[in-house]
């Protein structure tokens, strides 16, 4: 057959008489090459050779002194790839030839950077090639108290230079203490420093007091946190209740009353706060008094209008704080560009266009009469009163499932809002791996039919590389749903513990994250810490971290990801 080779009929072949061609030029490559610059002739050393792979950016080239007036020498060819390589020795030479090609000639390394060698450690690489991405900003001060943050962790990782072995391996002793201690809600007051941690029971045991949380329901083999976008995790777990009406009446009814207990007990200021967490939103109730309000507070994120629309069809007064504050600095934008700019009519025009544009026309007739004076009503087919309805909701489905949609509800609402919630028929998932399965509640105090249970908490002991040698890094993990007062509770053992030098950093449950919006507080001037502490002495949680919940939020939408103490002050980044 013309143009036909038979010898790709063996590929080993071919690539034998391949190697042979290279191995023969290599002697040849090598004696034409000019010798380095000022080495001798017989100086058998070469460089590095580069690698084919990298691009001309980031191509790690050995330091040396720059000789512009010299003539930078060319890289040798690679060496041979192994058999059953052929596309990868193509890819090399190509590779080698493009990058000698566009090379600049005596072309000085700029002096901002040194670029580090083949040699370089591993996370001393990652860290300079990620050095330009920008970070949030951290107060300009420190500060003796981080602000309060009422979105949920799903995991804490604090790292320090002091070992956490007092976290270890705790007796029976230390561990009952801490539950009873929890359970009577002692305050544990510890000084500045302690000289020796591991020594310390009143710290240990106070350690094993913060760890503890109240949920319900309580099933052993399914992870009831985070309920939203669980249903990867819970899929292939047994549900009996799945496909059995009666037992699903049965766990219902038992959260209805595990859910009334909790109500009650913040209503008469013995629970601070809980969380209701479905497969679609979360409930945050909060005690009068909690958030810089003087009435009970609950917060609804994320919601949607079919949600919306059936509150205020239960009669539910709510609010949407970040809309409202949304539309307040549109308001005031436009009332600044009409002052600022009223000479010139055409930007006045367009500024008052801004400003009604969230609030749709109500009256839809008088847009269509133009079509009647020009005697074409009967030609042009005008929209039905569903579609002119979906035009106004327009701007309330588009913020769905975002956290603009928050909800907010104050006062006696509440109480409305929890009888709604226990007949509302979309709080249980119909179908699918959580079908049938209560939403679950998160107390830090104890409630009817609500089991203890503690967070996970290990220490681990790493090295790190720190210039030339290596340090010893100490991390303490807590896995699980870590409520706003058992993060106060543990920063305050650690500034004791670590001899006020930690740093950690936060995972939060991103759909709570928006609980720290300050316009969800209704700030009341006349509470301050001496009617707070008044009017809940019991609710079971430290004084300290009474104040700090006490305050209203600062973080907005966010939440505290990085945490550091330095010398007894925070810092924070969000």
């Amino acid at each position: 057959v013309p143009g036909y080779s038979p010898g790709f009929k063996k590929p080993p072949a071919m690539l034998r008489l391949k190697r042979k061609r290279l191995r023969r030029s290599e002697p040849l490559a090598a004696a034409a090459a000019p010798p380095p610059c000022g080495a001798a002739a017989g100086t058998p050393s070469a460089p590095a050779r580069r690698n084919p792979f990298s691009s001309l950016d980031n191509a790690p080239r050995v330091a040396s002194t720059p000789q512009p007036l010299q003539r930078a020498r060319p890289p040798p060819p690679p060496p041979p790839p192994p058999a059953g390589c052929l596309v990868l020795t193509l890819c090399c030479a190509l590779r080698s030839f493009f990058i000698q090609l566009l090379e600049p000639v005596g072309e000085d390394k700029p002096a901002g950077r040194e670029e580090p060698s083949e040699r370089s450690d591993i996370l001393t690489l990652t860290n300079d090639l990620h050095l330009p991405v920008a970070v949030s900003e951290v107060p300009s001060s420190p500060r003796h108290e981080f602000p309060a943050d009422w979105s949920i962790k799903t995991r804490l990782l604090f790292m320090s230079s002091q070992p956490f072995t007092w976290t270890e391996h705790l007796k029976a002793q230390e561990e009952a203490q801490g539950f009873a201690q929890h359970c009577r809600a002692t305050e544990t007051n510890l000084p500045q420093s302690v000289q020796e941690p591991k020594l310390s029971t009143e710290l240990r045991c106070a350690f094993q007091q913060s760890l503890v949380y109240w949920l319900h329901p309580s099933l052993p083999w399914l992870q009831l946190f985070p309920r939203i976008g669980a249903d990867r995790k819970i899929a292939g777990k047994a549900s009996p209740w799945s496909q059995d009406e009666a037992v699903q009446q049965v766990l219902m009814s038992d959260w209805s009353v595990s859910f009334t207990s909790l109500y009650n007990l913040l209503k008469a200021k013995l629970c601070p706060y809980f969380y209701v967490c479905t497969y679609q939103f979360t409930v945050l109730f909060r005690a009068a008094g909690l958030a810089g309000s003087d009435v009970i507070t609950a917060v609804i994120s994320p919601t949607t209008r079919g949600l919306r629309e059936a509150m205020r069809n239960e009669g539910i007064e709510f609010s949407l704080p970040l809309v409202e504050e949304s539309r307040t600095r549109k308001q005031k934008n436009s009332e600044v560009n009409l002052e600022t700019e009223a000479a010139n009519s055409l930007e006045v025009g367009n500024s008052m266009e801004d400003r009604e544009e969230p609030a749709p026309s109500d009256d839809d007739d008088e847009s269509f009469s133009w079509l009647e004076e020009m005697g074409v009503q009967d030609k042009v087919k005008k929209p039905d009163a569903i579609s002119i309805k979906l035009r106004k909701e327009k701007h309330e489905v588009q913020m769905d499932h975002k956290p603009e949609s928050l909800a907010l509800v104050k006062g006696t609402n509440t109480f409305t809002l929890l009888n709604f919630l226990i007949n509302c028929k979309s709080l249980v998932a119909v179908a699918g791996p959580q079908a049938g399965l209560p939403p679950t509640l998160l107390s830090p105090v104890a409630f009817r039919g609500g089991t203890m249970q503690t967070l996970k908490a290990r220490s681990i002991n790493a090295k790190a590389r720190v210039r030339l040698a290596y340090e010893d890094i100490f991390s303490l993990e807590i896995v699980g749903p870590v409520m706003p007062h058992s993060l106060h509770s543990l920063t305050m053992l650690l500034r004791s513990a670590q001899r006020g030098a930690f740093s950690a950093a936060l995972y939060t449950h991103e759909p709570t994250a928006v609980f720290n919006t300050g316009r969800c507080s209704n700030a009341s001037p006349a509470l301050n810490k001496e009617t707070v502490h008044k009017d809940l002495p019991a609710c079971g949680l430290h004084p300290k971290t009474l104040d700090q919940l006490s305050q209203c939020p600062t973080l907005g939408k966010s939440s505290i990801r990085f945490l550091e103490m330095k010398d007894y002050a925070y810092t924070w980044k969000s």
